[in-house]
């Protein structure tokens, strides 16, 4: 299916959102908005309605600025927390939980590099409500690091920023667009950039098999002004022992975590209420045959594991932060990596098993049950986890710690 070009009045400033004081009102508001957008997430995706009014709700729910720390206002949540509130909003959409990954990612970029003078202006935009979007990878070049887009020193000290972003998911909501951009130096900068700014297009040309409603299309900058108070030397993170990765992975893990469950969910429904049972299991009812019986059994245990390892990562990313070395940072992003294997298999393995046990009346498009394979598919692609597996392997058996970059 071809994009459907669209032209979207998003409302940018918000002052009204509400701030959430602790991580158990965080998961009580994500429980919440699990349902309510679980309840149009197949339409939603059939039609390829971009969900404006959910993301709106996200907003004002206070959900986004979780992740700011108490002495600027926010409830400062951990990994435990914030992962969980992934995963219940995957399980309820997926595409509503994709489109504010990047916005936590970037929060933790100002965390990690900006200035006491960025934190507060930027932290403070955040409790009001607005969003982050995400400029960050970019099409046709020689591997995912290779970044061209180019930020260059103008008259005063401050920036002028070029390039073209692909797969910019969340950029057609947001209110600020973080740019990831080469300096003249070659290092790796974020530039903070008005989502309204001169120079500044955001298409909407993302035509995806799965999460079609994240809006992940193109950023075009050209020529666009950036103020010298709005960039962060990213850089500098991988200088030292980070978390940069495991945090933004960790994410990711979380929403194929979401959409496993959200997948047996459905199946458990499909069998029990709409399902016949075949003529040689000799019983009355689909969820009675004992081959489908062990069939969800396999795929409850599947499930389990994958969320037991997403939690048990949480955990090891906060133990990390407590204490940040060489060591607890790298067994976080070995923790990270294995949730993210269990997690990418679960997702596919759970969408695909869907079919599976509910015959062939749950391939009728009309119900669109294969969002969830399709969402499973195209979010898994976001990075191979046979590289992660090698990175576990060489970790467990010669002791080697994991590559020092924003995929692990």
């Amino acid at each position: 299916m071809s994009a459907t070009p669209i032209d979207l009045e998003i409302p940018r400033a918000r002052a009204h959102a509400h701030v959430i004081p602790d991580g158990e009102e965080a998961l009580e508001v994500a429980r919440h908005l699990s349902d309510e957008f679980a309840a149009g997430a197949a339409e939603r995706d059939a039609e390829r309605r971009l969900p404006v009014a959910e993301v709106q709700r996200m907003s004002a729910s206070g959900l986004l600025g979780i992740t700011v720390p108490r002495e600027h206002g926010g409830a400062g949540v951990g990994a435990v927390t914030w992962v969980e509130v992934f995963r219940l909003l995957a399980a309820g959409d997926p595409n509503l939980a994709q489109i504010p990954q990047s916005h936590f990612v970037y929060i933790n970029v100002l965390k990690q590099q900006g200035t006491p003078a960025q934190q507060a202006f930027f932290f403070a935009e955040v409790l009001a409500g607005r969003r982050f979007g995400n400029a960050q990878s970019e099409a046709g070049t020689k591997h995912l690091q290779d970044i061209r887009t180019r930020l260059s020193r103008a008259e005063g000290g401050d920036y002028l920023l070029s390039g073209v972003k692909s797969y910019s998911t969340g950029a057609l909501f947001a209110d600020w667009i973080p740019v990831l951009a080469r300096g003249e130096d070659d290092e790796l900068y974020v530039a903070y950039v008005p989502a309204d700014a001169p120079g500044v297009e955001v298409v909407d040309d993302w035509d995806g098999m799965g999460q079609r409603t994240t809006a992940s299309g193109t950023v075009r900058l050209e020529q666009v002004p950036v103020a010298r108070d709005r960039v962060v030397p990213h850089h500098l993170t991988f200088r030292g022992p980070q978390l940069h990765g495991a945090q933004a992975q960790l994410m990711h893990a979380a929403i194929d975590v979401g959409i496993a469950g959200a997948a047996l969910v459905e199946a458990v429904a499909f069998v029990r209420e709409k399902s016949r049972p075949w003529f040689e299991a000799d019983v009355e009812r689909a969820a009675e045959d004992p081959l489908l019986i062990q069939r969800f059994g396999e795929l409850s245990v599947r499930l389990r594991g994958a969320e037991a390892l997403l939690r048990q990562a949480a955990e090891t990313i906060d133990r990390a932060l407590g204490e940040l070395t060489e060591e607890s940072a790298a067994e976080a992003s070995i923790a990270v990596a294995s949730a993210k294997v269990a997690a990418d298999g679960a997702a596919v393995e759970l969408a695909g098993a869907l079919f599976e046990v509910s015959g062939t009346r749950s391939a009728l498009d009309s119900l669109n049950l294969h969002r969830h394979w399709r969402n499973a598919r195209t979010h898994t692609l976001h990075d191979p986890v046979r590289w992660k597996v090698q990175h576990i392997g060489r970790y467990v058996l010669n002791g080697t710690p994991p590559p020092r970059h924003g995929l692990l």
